[in-house]
């Protein structure tokens, strides 16, 4: 079978019943065996003889000029997309099918490899997850290039797992940091999930983000071996200030050029709000300087500090940030 296009001229008349239309429309149909062989061939998506529901007409008016902004018109630039993501996303957009969208996510989870179940440890464990997601990583390229593996008891959710994977593996933790997850609302892929799995999809992200940083701070080649010196490196060495202690060995991670953190806890005793958190190390002042900075706007870089701190955060009240890269802490002449 193949695609039909019918294209009217704009200036042209349409007749329905014998009555004059004057609304030129232009109506796509394709056919369920030339539109999945075509994604199959590009991407290895749904193959042609998997279930489907019949595929619906497109029915568009013409002129198409529209000056709506969506999350469907922010570039793939601004989204700082990976090469695989980036023909990822435009695959799903183009589908223009919710429940087709879902089934693909359906048929991605089950073409996601099973996860080594040693790795499937607490350290890999990803928070703030509906159903339970596992996910590791490790460098496999002489330039940094990490590859990450995956798993999930839940059906959707492990699609959006072999989503992430297939999305990010085989780039340097710099590329992957700048992957915005509002990629997924401009691939139509959000309106198919809960706020909770929503939630869930940028908890992923995030730990993906994290371990690509640590494998990339450490040289190490897993992610796992990684957490574990880590945690050995922090009980070995310490000035009795636990938060202090853990917020300056975490940022290690980014490989600063310079670090200072200086508690100003005693600044703020007796203020509203401190209950739960220690007097005397509740407020901390951050001044750190590091190349994994460069590229990332403010609020990336705070982001990105926040996802290391991840389970520090909760244990101070707050927490003030200055970061720069190399070039910005020369231009201040400081």
């Amino acid at each position: 079978q193949r695609s039909i296009l019918v294209e009217p001229h704009p200036t042209s008349t349409l007749y329905k019943g014998g009555a004059p239309q004057t609304q030129a429309k232009m109506k796509i149909i394709l056919f369920t065996s030339t539109y999945f062989l075509l994604l199959r061939q590009s991407l290895g998506f749904i193959p042609i003889n998997y279930e489907l529901q019949s595929v619906p007409s497109v029915s568009v008016s013409l002129p198409a000029s529209t000056s709506t902004e969506s999350a469907a018109d922010v570039s793939e630039e601004d989204l700082g997309l990976t090469p695989e993501l980036e023909k990822i996303t435009n695959a799903f957009e183009a589908i223009g099918d919710d429940k087709l969208r879902y089934k693909q996510m359906l048929y991605m989870a089950g073409q996601l490899p099973p996860m080594d179940p040693a790795k499937m440890i607490p350290e890999n464990k990803v928070i703030g997850c509906l159903s339970t997601v596992y996910v590791d990583g490790k460098i496999v390229g002489e330039n940094g290039e990490i590859e990450f593996t995956g798993d999930s008891d839940g059906l959707l959710t492990k699609g959006l797992v072999a989503l992430l994977i297939r999305g990010l593996s085989g780039n340097t933790a710099e590329q992957i940091q700048k992957v915005d997850p509002a990629f997924i609302e401009k691939a139509g892929i959000q309106s198919s999930l809960t706020p909770g799995r929503n939630n869930g999809f940028l908890n992923m992200l995030a730990t993906m983000k994290k371990k690509a940083m640590e494998l990339e701070a450490s040289g190490s080649t897993d992610s796992t071996e990684q957490s574990s010196s880590s945690d050995d490196g922090e009980e070995e060495a310490g000035t009795g200030q636990p938060m202090y202690d853990g917020i300056m060995a975490t940022l290690q991670k980014l490989k600063p050029t310079s670090l200072e953190l200086t508690d100003v806890s005693h600044r703020h005793a007796g203020h509203a709000g401190m209950n739960g958190v220690e007097a005397n190390e509740s407020h901390f002042e951050l001044s750190i300087v590091a190349e994994a900075f460069d590229g990332l706007n403010l609020v990336k870089r705070h982001q990105l500090i926040y996802m290391l701190l991840g389970e520090i955060m909760p244990k101070i009240h707050a927490l003030q940030i200055s970061a720069l890269t190399p070039e910005e802490f020369s231009a201040r002449g400081e």
